[in-house]
């Protein structure tokens, strides 16, 4: 099974959503970075549950404690370990699925594949483990702070409500005055109703979330393996609800010719720019200089409560299931800040191995 991701700066997630703990172990973050848990703290209220009426229900504090590589409030080369222990399971909500997958969930997958497979709250597959990414989501966005870059993700779509696009500091002015974290104040509260409106049916509804990172350099990233659009691309997927990924344009350039969306050069304010940022940012592996834009589409939550078909594995039945507990009518909002970190941790990375970051000590900063 495959936890672990990154070269230079690598994440190693640990944990379950019904288990003792979840986590993150941090590795390559160079040291003397001033961090503090409130660092990483900030980043997690922003995915915790229970913080608002389109949210899951289940209360978590989701605090974190910082069990290694800190040193006197700064990082000190050795592996960070960020650990957040669950408090609020209710796993007799999920006995029934013992031998029983739910639809749209991992979960006989992981039958299959494993046989022995925690069943409760999804597990290992669980939404919760990207408590994970966050961790050191927060601890590599803190570092590409150190070279001015920043990282926002924002709902663009909630079910047929599309938001009108905005600029960055309009993305980050707004993004907090909504529970569903949408900058387009208008489209968020027809979003936040669509939401409320499928949470009374038992139902559930998906979305677009798009994420922007600004004043990253050129020439980040490989042109063959290891490109940058690829690295992202990975980790954007390997968000569990994740089942699209486009950078820049994406599929849209199936639309257009080559004159409509070439992003031609210019030298505006003595730097080297393109007139328009068709490819997000990304051209031939690696960044260009403009601002990194992604996009990811978001299933409907799997966990609904309308009574849906499956199979009894061990009596070999069909047999019909209702899904309680306490689950999200739209993860969109709570997904933001993965989106966030887990672009975080592939431009960390890339900046560590494309030599704009040095690998062991900040104040050797080459």
């Amino acid at each position: 099974m495959s936890n672990s991701i990154g070269e230079k700066f690598k994440i190693t997630s640990f944990g379950a959503s019904h288990g003792v703990a979840v986590g993150a172990i941090v590795d390559g973050c160079p040291a003397n970075l001033e961090l503090t848990a409130e660092d990483i703290q900030k980043e997690l209220d922003k995915r915790k549950p229970g913080t608002s009426s389109v949210t899951t229900p289940r209360k978590e504090a989701d605090e974190v404690q910082i069990l290694s590589g800190i040193f006197e409030g700064k990082t000190d080369g050795t592996p960070i370990t960020g650990v957040i222990f669950n408090k609020n399971q209710h796993s007799k909500d999920y006995s029934m699925f013992k031998n029983t997958p739910r639809p749209s969930h991992g979960d006989y997958g992981w039958m299959m594949r494993y046989g022995n497979y925690d069943y409760n709250g999804g597990g290992r597959g669980s939404g919760r483990v990207t408590i994970g990414h966050v961790i050191g989501g927060a601890i590599a966005k803190k570092l590409l702070m150190t070279q001015n870059i920043e990282i926002i993700s924002h709902v663009v779509q909630i079910g047929d409500v599309k938001a009108e696009p905005q600029d960055f500091k309009t993305i980050k002015q707004n993004i907090e005055k909504t529970p569903v974290r949408c900058a387009d104040l208008d489209a968020a509260e027809k979003m936040e109703e669509l939401i409320l409106a499928k949470k009374h049916e038992g139902d559930s509804v998906g979305g677009i979330v798009e994420t922007i990172a600004v004043n990253v350099p050129a020439g980040i990233g490989e042109p063959v393996f290891s490109r940058l659009d690829g690295d992202l691309a990975r980790i954007l997927m390997n968000i569990g609800a994740v089942k699209g990924v486009e950078i820049g344009l994406g599929f849209d350039v199936a639309n257009h010719t080559g004159s409509e969306i070439n992003d031609e050069y210019q030298i505006r304010d003595n730097e080297i720019t393109t007139k328009t940022n068709n490819s997000g940012g990304i051209i031939g592996g690696m960044s260009n200089g403009m601002p990194i834009v992604s996009k990811i589409a978001i299933k409907p939550t799997p966990s609904i409560s309308k009574c849906q078909d499956s199979v009894n594995l061990e009596k070999q039945e069909n047999e019909k299931i209702e899904i309680k507990g306490r689950h999200d009518p739209c993860i969109c909002p709570r997904v933001t800040v993965v989106a966030e970190s887990s672009t975080a941790i592939v431009l960390a990375d890339h900046m560590i191995r494309s030599g704009f970051i040095h690998p062991t000590n900040l104040k050797k900063q080459i």
